[in-house]
């Protein structure tokens, strides 16, 4: 046969080196429509079977989890709404959008009118206190009014602003803060000394940066005989962070006067206070507060008297979260002390008029002029105030 006529072809490529396969390689087999595929092993199934359940299980544990933690949180903020006095809300500015991002004010006021001794039915606010945050620029600010400036109450005259909550209870207490600082209020919360105690027990405990040593003058005498709290030198306090119970916070925000360095007065009782409400919200709004929320939502909000409502105070939460707290602006008003009415009191300064747009964020924050140690003003941080 000619060989262009052959019924087949010549190959003639040749091959590499080496021994010829005696089978062909295996060929993957379509597994969803080749009937005779291996089906996958018992093994495997349960196996992609109990990942799928653990999921769900997971999903929906959460999901119980957070209506738990929403209804026990609720049930105390409701109790905590209705301790607050219809007159106070009418003093209050509308909040206009989501406290996650419109800028806050909350007056905090913390009274002496406690069980413990020596204050018996005094109910003054012994911590006045403004908190604001802009969500937008992720600020949070702190303003402290000593409680023994000197200010015009509505009807009553001038006095110790102190004096306000005990005349006319915390509606005027919040009249006064807005007359002397010329902000409107979006919210309050009001702590007595006790409940304050618990508020910071309920959440396991506080951390504080205490700038330096202290040595307090004798009040609140931890022992029960007249004679060991004769013989005993008063609260100490190491420099350092220190891990703080509800009872030792409250004492170290109440120290009024260190022994080890007699230059400190009473606005550094306030920056304490500073610290402690700080350290206090950090706590409430960390991961581990929030694993706890089903079981402790409600005696967190329980020592409080607040407006807020659930959904507000869990934006505000969120808000908190996200702001610089680090970089938290810490002011004071102030001025020069003296005496008035047979009192030790603080007239008021022109430069609180400053301090006040510096923690509205109208103005840059400037600290305190140096050797006036009432002097009104701001500082990034908050240790040296």
């Amino acid at each position: 046969m000619p060989e262009q006529e052959k019924p087949y072809r010549v190959y003639k490529g040749g091959r590499a080196k080496g021994k010829v396969p005696l089978q062909r390689p295996p060929r993957a087999r379509d597994t969803k429509n080749d009937p005779n595929a291996t089906p996958p092993k018992p093994r495997q199934r349960r196996l992609g079977r109990r990942i799928t359940l653990a999921l769900v299980a997971l999903l929906v544990l959460g999901i119980v989890w957070l209506g738990a933690s929403y209804l026990s949180f609720s049930r105390g903020i409701s109790e905590a709404n209705d301790r607050v006095p219809a007159p106070v809300l009418a003093e209050l500015k509308p909040q206009k959008g989501l406290l996650t991002s419109t800028p806050t004010t909350i007056l905090v006021l913390g009274t002496d009118g406690g069980t413990q001794s020596g204050r018996g039915d005094a109910n003054r606010s012994d911590s006045v206190m403004l908190i604001r945050t802009d969500p937008r620029k992720h600020r949070l600010a702190f303003l402290s009014i000593p409680r023994d400036l000197r200010v015009e109450i509505p009807g009553h005259g001038a006095t110790k602003i102190n004096a306000a909550f005990q005349l006319g209870g915390p509606t005027l207490a919040l009249r006064t803060v807005k007359n002397l600082t010329g902000l409107d209020v979006n919210h309050v919360a009001f702590v007595d000394f006790d409940r304050f105690r618990e508020l910071i027990d309920s959440v396991g405990g506080i951390e504080v940066d205490v700038p330096q040593p202290i040595l307090s003058n004798r009040f609140d005498c931890p022992y029960a005989t007249a004679a060991r709290c004769q013989s005993w030198e008063g609260w100490r306090f190491e420099k350092g962070k220190q891990q703080m119970d509800g009872a030792r916070a409250l004492v170290y925000s109440r120290v009024r006067e260190n022994r080890l360095d007699r230059s400190e007065t009473d606005l550094d009782r306030a920056r304490r206070q500073q610290q402690v409400i700080q350290a206090t919200a950090d706590k409430v709004t960390s991961l581990g507060t929030a694993v706890k929320l089903p079981f402790s939502g409600s005696s967190i909000v329980r020592p409080l008297a607040t407006d807020l409502t659930a959904g507000q105070v869990l934006q505000l939460g969120w808000a908190y979260f996200r702001a610089n707290t680090k970089g938290a602006l810490h002011c004071r008003l102030g001025g020069e002390p003296g005496s008035a009415d047979g009192q030790s009191v603080i007239f008021g300064s022109e430069d609180n008029v400053a301090t006040v747009s510096m923690f509205t964020g109208r103005s840059a924050p400037l600290q305190p002029p140096s050797g006036l140690p009432y002097a009104p003003g701001c500082v990034v941080g908050g240790r040296n105030l």
